[in-house]
């Protein structure tokens, strides 16, 4: 981890120079992707475990094949530095190529930013965006480069051949998949659970149409599961029940959601990897766990936002890799804060407070808890 983290550090104050310089794609892959992968373990000299133009099943090449006991087990195909990694058409060949060859894993990279795909998932390529980690100042100077290494080495050697990514994987792409189906299940209840609900409920049980009602309020309500994940991706997949969702429910979910604003949920999580979506889905519920009932949200162009007791106490916003959380608290205040939080009181931010916290992982928020908390307190005062 440490020879990471120093190769790193040696590579960010050169990258504006090498942008002005234009580096080509073969310049990138010997100066900045080779040296990366070297630090993370995999040996850039062996063919046996990192092979150069891997040939696929269709007569063309990857820029990495990377091998286990002289298995590919993660391809990774190269481009420019500049190159932003946007094109569908690009994204769409890197995981095509994994998923012919039977490779779970695939990244797509600039060196700069790298692109973590799961070529197995059943779902458009762009969605199969499990998380990204870029080295660039410019998109984390809110974050240590630590953090950064221990992204990035979830895709090192040893983390591979430990299966630190699968684990990881089947949390995020399950939990997004179980929404879906209990979204779809919320909007058109089964019969059998109308009846299994009416049964619990007790004597004397409520009607069906009562089970429905409430179970349309419940699902509705601010903090819930969100209906509005993937009306894009919904309009083109068949649901978990087999039926496709109705472009008229879509707009009245969508409308919703917006609550008075021109902007909803999904212009917030459009685009955004399965990890940091699911991140967000975690705080969202611990926003509206301290006082349920109580708190608002609402979706502004550039972050959402949180009130209590008519007050915002949390502002956030989704990048590619994490959240930035915005506080209404001094930081001069906090006794012992994280490493991930720091004072914004002198610098343009999106929220309100002067306190920001850099989450790039679920296992934050137990300490980020305690100053979310603290700052709900603050805005009920």
């Amino acid at each position: 981890m440490n020879k990471v983290i120093q190769v790193i550090e040696n590579i960010r104050p050169k990258i504006e120079e090498w942008r002005r310089k234009a580096l080509k794609e073969t310049q990138t892959r010997t100066i900045v992707i080779a040296p990366l992968l070297e630090a993370l373990g995999w040996d850039v000299r062996d063919p046996d475990e990192v092979q150069e133009e891997f040939p696929t099943v269709d007569g063309k090449s990857v820029d990495y094949g990377l091998k286990l006991n002289k298995k590919c087990v993660l391809l990774i195909e190269a481009k420019a530095l500049d190159d932003p990694l946007t094109d569908i058409k690009a994204v769409t060949q890197a995981v095509n190529y994994a998923s012919n060859e039977g490779v779970v894993w695939c990244i797509l990279t600039n060196g700069v930013t790298w692109k973590v795909y799961k070529s197995s998932e059943n779902c458009p390529a762009p969605e199969k965006l499990m998380y990204e980690v870029s080295i660039d100042p410019r998109d984390s100077d809110d974050v240590s480069v630590k953090d950064i290494a221990e992204k990035m080495w979830r895709f090192s050697r040893d983390g591979i051949a430990k299966g630190t990514l699968g684990p990881l994987g089947e949390q995020i792409f399950n939990d997004s998949k179980v929404r879906k189906a209990l979204n779809q299940i919320m909007a058109n209840p089964l019969p059998s659970l109308i009846k299994a609900l009416r049964e619990a409920t007790g004597n004397p049980p409520i009607t069906p149409k009562q089970v429905k009602a409430s179970l349309a309020r419940i699902w509705q309500e601010p903090g819930s599961y969100s209906i509005a994940e993937d009306n894009a991706s919904l309009s083109q997949t068949k649901t978990a029940l087999g039926r496709a969702e109705s472009p008229g429910k879509a707009l009245r979910t969508s409308a919703v959601l917006k609550r008075g604003s021109e902007r909803d949920e999904a212009h917030h999580v459009a685009g955004k990897p399965k990890e940091v979506v699911e991140l967000y889905r975690a705080l969202d519920r611990l926003c509206f766990s301290f006082a349920p009932g109580a708190t608002t949200k609402r979706y502004l162009a550039k972050s959402i936002t949180y009130k209590g007791a008519g007050r915002s106490f949390c502002d956030v916003h989704l990048n590619q890799g994490g959240l930035r959380v915005w506080l209404r608290l001094k930081f001069g205040r906090l006794t012992n804060p994280p490493d991930f939080a720091r004072d914004v009181s002198g610098r343009g931010h999106w929220g309100s407070g002067d306190v920001e916290l850099s989450l790039t992982s679920i296992s934050q928020l137990p300490e980020a808890e305690k100053l979310i908390r603290q700052s709900f307190g603050a805005a009920a005062v």
